[in-house]
């Protein structure tokens, strides 16, 4: 499955920057996120609970940042695994483009999932996918700008 988007945060570039790599805003941001925590300065592990069509399941991944170009872009790839429900990996290019007085945040995404939550269809979790990605960046896009909080 591929997915891309893009979305304009009211911020400077080096302050979408800063909040991409900010543990807390990220986790305030990922919906069904329960836990994530910086393992190095490139790597973290996350706990993430989400129900996809009739199957919930909690997922436990470790998530890597790569091709870093600060303040621009960077791919982050992952891989969570959620027990007899399955496991979802994939990866997102993330580029950074300024605009005016604000920041054009564009992603191109892919993931693949396996196990029971494959099993119920590619339209399901292409359409629970596209609305977790925008629920992230809506989110993310709120905290950034200040009219949310990052806490947990």
């Amino acid at each position: 499955m591929d997915m891309s988007g893009e979305q304009r945060i009211g911020a400077s570039v080096e302050k979408v920057w800063e909040a991409l790599n900010d543990v807390e805003v990220l986790k305030a941001s990922i919906p069904g996120c329960q836990s994530l925590e910086k393992t190095s300065e490139t790597e973290m592990s996350a706990t993430v609970t989400l129900k996809i069509g009739p199957v919930k399941a909690k997922f436990n991944g470790e998530v890597e940042l790569t091709n870093l170009n600060p303040p621009h872009s960077y791919t982050i790839v992952g891989e969570g695994k959620g027990g007899i429900a399955g496991f979802a990996k994939g990866g997102a290019d993330v580029k950074l483009t300024e605009d005016g007085d604000g920041t054009i945040l564009t992603y191109t995404a892919k993931a693949d999932v396996g196990g029971k939550i494959a099993q119920l269809g590619s339209r399901l979790i292409d359409s629970t996918s596209k609305k977790l990605a925008g629920q992230f960046f809506e989110k993310f896009g709120e905290i950034v700008e200040g009219n949310g909080k990052a806490v947990s």
